[in-house]
This record gives structure tokens, sequence and C-alpha cells, in this order.
């Protein structure tokens, strides 16, 4: 089979692997539909060690096309949609309530990591039963895709903000996690969500999405004019969907005592994180600082597609660029170099 790999530390292609072989739990899924991530340029660019030949991508769809002798609900030639994150569900880590976590830090990151990755015309998945789930004859696969990785992650920071209804949001950076936090937020029922982005089109889906203010920090002081849009209060949540160091300090500054700074962004360059000592109440200000890995399995992806079907939200409004994947190199350059006013790449199979 055909499968688009990291070779090396700063270097990609098409290569030919042996088709994958499943367990007695596990399954062997055709690739259908899937999304390039910003995390892969951060894989490519050594972003978790150097990796020879490994398969990257962990976000895709489609059918299934083999299952282990103990497999029990799926089933050749169900479509199928399966997260980003694969936990291992007996592991210690999700007895306890962390299944992202499973088998040590960030374990249950697999794919592309781990093990091979879904850029291929064929991927592995294990304990196919927990982490599989069939998708709605209504809900499109290019629409499912979505669910593996940019809800469940951008959602994930919505729900670990603890927003209260009615309650005061900003989310810093509107990229494709960004912008599904922000959807997320709404669907919490936030009052006021405030949007920190400076592309126009990125904020013109901001607003789609649920934003209520945009605040461009190009053009104005994000922390003076979040405090002026909360009379000075600052927000109960800032969810921060960038990972750089500027926009977590500048979460821990817009957010209120008593307030949640909600991270979802992948620090992938620099020794520290810095957190702004006087507005963080010198250590004492009752600011919760949450951290959250995409969350992962047959559940959680059952209730993101029931959103999907239930016509409560569209994803495919951030697919700006679709290739086939025979046209994967230039793709993974269009997402990798974020060229042509890229927000989302879509591959078809």
């Amino acid at each position: 089979m055909k499968a688009f790999v990291m070779k090396e530390i700063g270097q990609v292609g098409l290569v030919e692997k042996p088709m994958p072989q499943p367990g007695p739990l596990d399954a062997v899924v055709r690739t259908t539909a899937a999304l390039i991530c910003t995390s892969d340029s951060h894989t490519v660019k050594g972003g978790i060690g150097p990796r020879e030949n490994l398969t990257l991508g962990h976000e895709a769809v489609g059918t299934v096309h083999e299952v282990g002798s103990e497999v029990k609900d799926f089933r050749r030639g169900d479509r199928v949609l399966v997260g980003a994150i694969t936990p291992d569900w007996g592991d210690l880590a999700s007895q306890n309530g962390y299944p992202a976590q499973s088998g040590g830090p960030l374990g249950g990151f697999k794919f592309a990591n781990s093990k091979d990755g879904v850029f291929a015309e064929y991927f592995h998945v294990n304990e196919a039963d927990a982490n599989l789930a069939k998708i709605p004859d209504t809900v499109s696969d290019e629409m499912a895709v979505y669910c593996a990785d940019m809800l469940s992650t951008g959602f994930m920071g919505a729900e670990n903000g603890d927003i209260p209804i009615g309650g005061t949001v900003a989310v810093l950076a509107q990229g494709p996690v960004g912008l599904m936090a922000t959807a997320g937020a709404k669907l919490r029922g936030a009052g006021l969500v405030i949007g920190v982005e400076s592309v126009p089109s990125r904020q013109e889906l901001a607003r789609a999405y649920g934003a209520d203010e945009i605040v461009d920090f190009t053009k104005e002081d994000v922390v003076e004019r979040v405090l002026e849009l909360t009379q000075g209060q600052g927000v109960d949540t800032a969810i921060e969907a960038l990972g750089a160091n500027v926009t977590f300090q500048t979460a821990v500054k817009i957010t209120k005592p008593g307030g949640t700074i909600s991270n979802t962004g992948y620090y992938g360059e620099g020794e520290f994180v810095n957190i702004p000592r006087v507005e963080w109440g010198v250590g004492m200000a009752d600011k919760t600082i949450a951290t959250g890995l995409c969350p992962g399995g047959r559940l959680r992806m059952e209730r993101l597609l029931r959103i999907l079907e239930a016509k409560r939200l569209d994803p495919t409004q951030m697919t700006t660029h679709t290739f086939s994947f025979d046209d994967m190199e230039r793709a993974f350059e269009v997402a990798d170099k974020k060229l042509e006013d890229v927000v989302k790449v879509l591959i078809t199979f």
C-alpha cells in the first residue's frame, strides 16, 4: 500500500509499505478521507523526536477492511470514525479517568507517534470495539472526519474551561481547534465569546461559529480590549488554542480571579512556558490552569457524531483545500507553510 511518511526530521514523501494486520481485538480500516493537522508539522520538525519512515496523520475515517477474531461490534464494510487518540482501555490511567494518558504521559497518542498513522491506504486500530464508531448514514465522511481531533480537542477546551451558563469566554487563536473551541463555548451556554485573531477569513469563520466579539492583536492590545469588554473583570474562561508562550501568558492575564485557563495548544518549541507572576496573583489568585489531550474512544466519537447528525454544527466550513492522496506532498506543503489562506486541508482516497 501507499503511505505518506516522515522519512526523517524535515523530510516527507510517499512510499510503499506492507498492509497492517489486525490482532484479535483490532481492526484494519481502508481510508476514505483524512485531514492534515498542525501537529503533523510539529512532528516532521522534530516535536516528538526523531522518527524514521513513520506514517503521518491522526485524523481519518474509512471502511472496515478486516477485524480480529475477538471484535464483536464491527464488520467488514462498516463506515467508521476513529479518534486521533486511541487509548488502551485496560490501562491504570484509563481506569483513573485519564485514558488519553494510558501507557504513560500522552500514551493514548499512538498514530504518527508510537505507531504508523493514518495517511495511508489502510491503517491499524487497536481495541476496535472501544476505539471505532459507526458513522450515521446522514453524516458524510468529509464531515465526520472532523470529529477525530478538531471537534474533540476544541470542545475539550470549552469543557475543561468550566464555562458557567452566561459566562464570558476568550478563545486565543482561531485556527481549526480555536474555531471549534469557539463553537464549543457557545454550545456550553457562554453569554459572551471573544475570539482573538488577526486573519480576516478566520475572523469571519469565528463569527460564524459563535464569536460575539473579535479582538485583532495586530491592531489593539488584547488584555486591554478584553478587560474593556468584561467591564474590567476579565473572563471566566480563557482558552489557549495556539501553543505559544505569549498567548499562554495573555490567557493568564485576561482571566478573572477564580477563572480557568484551559489549554489546548501544542507547545512545539522552547524549554519553558512562563506564567506572569503579578496577574497570577503571585500564585494565589485562584486561577486554575487546566490541560488535556484530545479525548478519544468510541463513546466520545459517538457523541460528537450525534451533534453533526442533529445539524448543530457544520465543521466543513473550515475545509479550504481538498487534494487527492496522490497529491499528498503538495497538500502537506500547503498546510505546513500556511499557503493560500489555508485553514484545513482535506485528503480524499
